[in-house]
């Protein structure tokens, strides 16, 4: 389901319209969407080929991710999920996860490992990033929520297309026609929703 967004919306305006979408999907809408998820990941050939994966937990709405993090253990795989970093404001750390992880909730709310140095993993260690994201546009651009995490997270891939390829995960609700975006914005080589499995 594509969106109109006039051309003269704000970045904020966007975010707020988009997350209102997301939030409105009905809990039958959900557990479809995570499953149609998990059905596009299983061909996606990038994250087939990786073995060091960081996704994250749903929050505010976001397209669960639960069924694609239990699949990518069932194949031996390592999964990794972002913390905020203690000391390096607007840097993401990425920790192991397991099935007995001990949780914590950060600051905004949002789940994440207890902060354990030994299960850290170096980000250029990484293979696949799965990004959340607020909207999107037909060109990969992507809009967060606005702190940056991961767009410092992805400024090797950015400038230099090294480091872990990024995939964005978001209901099909998300995509907008046209995304304003700023030049540190990173844009995207590859978008899965439920209905479609976008590349560039």
């Amino acid at each position: 389901m594509r969106s109109e967004v006039p051309a003269s919306a704000t970045r904020q305006h966007l975010r707020q319209q988009t997350r209102a979408r997301r939030r409105q999907l009905t809990p039958a809408q959900q557990t479809a969407a995570a499953r149609d998820l998990l059905e596009h990941c299983k061909q996606a050939t990038h994250l087939l080929g990786a073995q060091h994966i960081a996704l994250y937990l749903a929050n505010d709405g976001e397209l669960d991710t639960t069924a694609v993090i239990e699949w990518l253990w069932r194949q031996g795989k390592e999964v990794y999920l972002p913390v905020l970093h203690p000391f390096s404001k607007g840097h993401l750390l990425f920790l192991h996860y397991t099935p007995t992880t001990r949780m914590t909730r950060n600051r905004y709310g949002i789940q994440e490992p207890d902060l354990d140095i030994r299960l850290v993993k170096p980000v250029q260690e990484l293979d696949i990033i799965c990004t959340p994201l607020v909207a999107f546009d037909n060109t990969g651009q992507r809009l967060g929520m606005g702190g940056g995490y991961y767009d410092r997270t992805l400024s090797l891939w950015h400038s230099e297309q090294r480091g872990p390829r990024p995939i964005g995960l978001a209901h099909d609700c998300q995509q907008v026609d046209n995304l304003p975006f700023e030049a540190w914005d990173v844009p995207l080589p590859e978008i899965i929703t439920p209905s479609y499995h976008f590349r560039w």
